[in-house]
């Protein structure tokens, strides 16, 4: 009988404890956010000359990871657009249905070494993360019927705002690039 009390009261001093203990925080970071869990968009700026607003939703229910800045490719062209200001590796978090803005200016002033015009592409290509196909955008729908002029391009990391995206791309390029 002693014994049947002693093993009662031990599990109702377990049981207490474990009402009253904190709960085990995660520390595990959200996982990458799946290609078909975003909705990328890009358009012209109304407020920048040779800028392009690009965005990325996350459309999942749960919040997702997406790489520091975007990948911009250029038509057939080698290369990425380099993020301004330079940033480590690392992810971007987006929580569930939220959308992060970058903005991208593709053309520096035509100085260029071999004397000739910049390359012109028919398209860009944005990604959110460099191991996702991202999506293809046409250069008439980006405000740039005869094709996207490319020349050292810069993106910004994915910001909270467009308008903090657009700041920095002017901050991060002003006098180097031309419209």
């Amino acid at each position: 009988m002693r014994a049947r009390h002693i093993a009662a009261a031990a599990a109702a001093a377990l049981t207490l404890a474990a009402l009253t203990a904190p709960a085990a925080v995660s520390a595990t970071a959200p996982a990458a956010c799946g290609e078909n869990d975003l909705t990328l968009r890009a358009e012209p700026s109304d407020d920048s000359d040779g800028v392009i607003r690009l965005s990325v939703r996350n459309d999942s229910g749960r919040a997702c990871t997406v790489d520091v800045a975007p990948t911009v490719t250029y038509g057939d062209l080698d290369g990425a657009a380099q993020p301004r200001p330079a940033t480590k590796s690392g992810t971007y978090e987006l929580a569930a249905h939220a959308t992060a803005y970058a903005a991208v200016r593709s053309l520096a002033a035509t100085d260029t070494d071999s004397g000739g015009q910049p390359p012109t592409v028919p398209s860009l290509r944005v990604a959110a993360s460099p191991d996702q196909s991202g999506r293809g955008f046409q250069a008439m729908t980006l405000g740039s019927p005869t094709g996207i002029q490319v020349w050292e391009p810069v993106t910004t990391p994915w910001m909270a705002s467009p308008a903090q995206a657009e700041q920095v791309i002017e901050e991060q390029t002003a006098g180097w690039f031309q419209a």
